[in-house]
C-alpha cells in the first residue's frame, strides 16, 4: 500500500472562515482516515467487504451523529462541523462515508426529531459510539423516486403492529441492529417505525456483484407478518415530510462528502503530474493537463464555497430543502467529472488499485443516484424557481 500523502486544496483561503474547533474536527477525522482507512480499503473493495473494524474509530471521531446533543451520546457539534467530518471520510471511502451518512442522518437524526424521549434514551447513546448500527428503509423494489407510491404496510393488531414489504439499496442493512422503516398505515399515512433485528418475520439479504461502492454492505429489509411493539412507532412526525426531512440532512453531508472525493482525485492527479515524465518533461507541464487540474481547482474551490454557505444557513435553521437539492447535485456531479479527469490523467495506471481514482469514479455512480438521482435534483431546483412541478405529466 502507497502512503497516504494527501494534501486538501484550499485556494481562496476558506481556513479563514472556519473556527478553531472546526479545524480540530477536521484535523482528527483526516488524521484518524490515514492511519486506519487509507491502507486497508483497496483491499476490502476489492474484496467487496465492508471493513467492521472501522466502526468504533467511526464513533470516536464523531462520524455518528456528531450534531446529536451530549445528553444522547452526540458531541453537540454544529452543522459544518458534521459536513467536515463526511469530507474527510469521503476522501477515504464513499462507502465508508455512506455507512457515517445512514448511521448519522438517517437513524439516528430521525430518533432525535420524530422519538420520544424514551426512544432517543434507548438508542441514541448505543448508536452514537456504533455499539448499535442502524439503517433507512424508505426505497422499495418498485418506488424510488417517488417514495410516497411506496406498498410496505402495518396493520393495528391491539397490543402490536403487523408490518409487511420489502426495501432494497439499504446501506448498512446486511448488519445492522435496527432498521428505521417508513410504512403506511392503513388509513395509508406514512410513519416510521423502529425495526430490531430478531423480530421474527424481518430478514436482511445482502445485494451482490456491485461494480460500485463494493466496500460499503448493501441489502434488502424484508418484513413478512413482522410484529413490531406500539412503542417503536416514532409519534412526532408523520407523513412523506418525515422521511424527506432525514433526506436533507443526509443529502447535505453529501454535498460535503463529494468534495472530499473530488479533493483526493485531484490531488493524485496533481503529484503524479509533477512526476510522470514524458517527452524529457514531466506532463503537468503540458498545456492540457494544466487545463485539466486547473478546472479542478476552480471546481472545487466553487464547491466549497457552496457547501460552507449552506452549513451557516443549517446553522441559522435557514437552508431549504431545494438549497440542499442543489448542492448535493452540483457537488457529485463535479466530484465524477474530476474523477473522470483524473483517470485520464494517470493513463493506464488510473484503472489500478494503486492510486484510489477508479474506485472512487465507481462509488460517485452511485452517490450520483442514491438520496435524490442527478434528474429529480435538477427538477427541484426548476420547480423552486418556476414553482411548477414537472414530476408527474
Amino acid at each position: 500500500m502507497k502512503p497516504d500523502l494527501f494534501q486538501a486544496p484550499d485556494y481562496y483561503n476558506l481556513d479563514d472562515l472556519l473556527t478553531d474547533e472546526h479545524k480540530l474536527v477536521r484535523e482528527s477525522a483526516r488524521a484518524w482516515v490515514k492511519r486506519e482507512v487509507s491502507p486497508i480499503i483497496e483491499e476490502y473493495a476489492q474484496r467487496a467487504e465492508f471493513p467492521k473494524q472501522i466502526i468504533k474509530g467511526l464513533g470516536e471521531i464523531g462520524g455518528f451523529g456528531p450534531y446529536i446533543p451530549a445528553e444522547y451520546g452526540g458531541a453537540g457539534l454544529d452543522q459544518i462541523s458534521y459536513g467536515l467530518i463526511m469530507q474527510e471520510i469521503e476522501r477515504g471511502d464513499s462507502g465508508v462515508r455512506s455507512t457515517s451518512s445512514v448511521q448519522s442522518s438517517l437513524v439516528m437524526y430521525p430518533i432525535w426529531k420524530y422519538g420520544n424521549e424514551e426512544q432517543r434514551l434507548k438508542y441514541l447513546p448505543k448508536l452514537a459510539t456504533g455499539e448499535f448500527m442502524g439503517c433507512f428503509g424508505l426505497t422499495e423494489p418498485d418506488h424510488g423516486s417517488d417514495p410516497g407510491s411506496m406498498i410496505t404496510n402495518f396493520k393495528d393488531m391491539g397490543d402490536h403492529y403487523l408490518l409487511n414489504g420489502a426495501k432494497m439499496w439499504i446501506s448498512n442493512a446486511p448488519f445492522a441492529d435496527i432498521a428505521v422503516v417508513w410504512a403506511k398505515n392503513e388509513e395509508g399515512r406514512i410513519h416510521g417505525l423502529i425495526v430490531e433485528r430478531g423480530m421474527e418475520g424481518f430478514t436482511t439479504p445482502e445485494t451482490h456483484n456491485k461494480w460500485s461502492l463494493r466496500a460499503s454492505s448493501t441489502g434488502e429489509l424484508i418484513f413478512d407478518n413482522v410484529k413490531v411493539p406500539k412503542e417503536n412507532l416514532l409519534p412526532n412526525k408523520s407523513g412523506l415530510g418525515a422521511p424527506l426531512g432525514c433526506l436533507d440532512s443526509a443529502r447535505y453531508g453529501i454535498a460535503w462528502g463529494a468534495i472530499g472525493a473530488a479533493m483526493d482525485c485531484y490531488d493524485t492527479a496533481l503529484r503524479y503530474a509533477k512526476e510522470r515524465i514524458q517527452f524529457g518533461k514531466p506532463i503537468g507541464g503540458t498545456q492540457l493537463q494544466q487545463k485539466k487540474l486547473a478546472e479542478m481547482i476552480t471546481e472545487i474551490t466553487k464547491a466549497q464555497l457552496l457547501t460552507w454557505r449552506l452549513g451557516v444557513l443549517r446553522n441559522e435553521g435557514k437552508a431549504t430543502t431545494a438549497q440542499i437539492s442543489m448542492a448535493k447535485r452540483n457537488n457529485v456531479d463535479m466530484a465524477i467529472h474530476i474523477a473522470r479527469e483524473a483517470r485520464q490523467m494517470l493513463g493506464g495506471m488510473g484503472i489500478t488499485g494503486e492510486y484510489s481514482i477508479m474506485r472512487h469514479m465507481m462509488n460517485l455512480e452511485s452517490v450520483i443516484t442514491y438520496e435524490g438521482t442527478h434528474d429529480i435534483h435538477l427538477l427541484i431546483t426548476g420547480m423552486d424557481v418556476t414553482g411548477i412541478p414537472a414530476f408527474k405529466s
